[in-house]
């Protein structure tokens, strides 16, 4: 027989369903779909696009030998293009799940997402530059395009059990790597150098460089910079006069900004380190 203390109240649990004795056919709250989320699934949705213009604009031309010089770069233009409108999904459901309700799944769920958009995607256009370009090496840019991908797949993991400061990104973040990555195929430099700057941008994702979560003022000023690459592409994709030209300079800007943002992160570390030192003496003086 079972003894029910009378000044203790048992929690009510609901009887189990014959038909469902684990109560799985009940969805939580938590669980149900939110605005971020929708945002989230749209980079997603990006991502995948991205392979699709990649891979039937740009691969399937070349390897049929209809290959349209007009085609492959409106489709490549393309494909970037949709990648920075993930980085755009990225950037706001971040900033909607900080505003509204989010759900249990949002952090799984933005992960799986920034994999296929900033580590799938980048990674397939490495693999067919090194498929269509006349100076690379097919199976060394697949070596590059894996190091890639298992950079992202890396510091996604390590972000989601690893605890950062606030405000501060430890690695370079993948959206930002992604089109680092990007802009350096899309440069055309010869294959050595552009294969060891691919492969210095794997190595800063998952290194301990501090980065800028982007907030407030940072977050307008890389929507905005988001904006103009996009402008960028379309001048190149449509070839208006000039458009090469400024594409070519909206990448090298984004190749300098990922290799300025580490040395200036360092910078500011020694500085913290050297004030430190001086004021543990000044605290040893009598």
């Amino acid at each position: 027989m079972t003894v029910i203390d009378p000044d203790t109240q048992a929690a009510w649990v609901p009887e189990a369903d014959p038909l469902d004795p684990d109560g799985t056919d009940d969805m939580p709250l938590s669980t149900r779909l939110s605005i971020a989320d929708t945002l989230t699934l749209g980079n997603a949705i990006c991502g995948f696009m991205a392979v699709y213009f990649t891979t039937t604009g740009v691969l399937i031309p070349h390897l049929t030998g209809n290959e349209d010089g007009g085609m492959s770069r409106h489709s490549a233009a393309t494909a970037v293009m949709l990648m920075l409108l993930a980085s755009v999904f990225d950037l706001f459901d971040g900033l909607v799940a900080r505003k509204l309700r989010a759900s249990a799944m949002g952090a799984e769920l933005d992960n799986l997402s920034d994999l296929i958009s900033f580590g799938l995607a980048p990674a397939y256009f490495v693999v067919v530059w090194g498929m269509v370009a006349d100076d690379a090496m097919q199976r060394v840019s697949a070596v590059a395009a894996i190091v890639v991908l298992l950079a992202v797949v890396l510091r996604l993991a390590r972000f989601s059990c690893v605890p950062m400061r606030d405000g501060i990104f430890r690695g370079m973040p993948s959206p930002f790597g992604a089109l680092t990555v990007v802009s350096i195929v899309l440069l055309e430099l010869p294959f050595v150098p552009t294969l060891l700057a691919i492969v210095g941008v794997a190595w800063l994702m998952v290194s301990r460089v501090e980065y800028p979560k982007p907030r407030g003022r940072l977050a307008v000023a890389m929507l905005s910079w988001i904006v103009l690459s996009m402008g960028l592409l379309a001048a190149w994709a449509f070839e208006a006069p000039g458009g090469e030209l400024l594409m070519q300079t909206g990448c090298a800007l984004q190749v300098v900004l990922g290799a300025v943002i580490p040395l200036f992160a360092t910078a500011r570390r020694v500085n913290t380190f050297r004030d430190n030192r001086r004021e543990a003496r000044a605290a040893q003086l009598p």
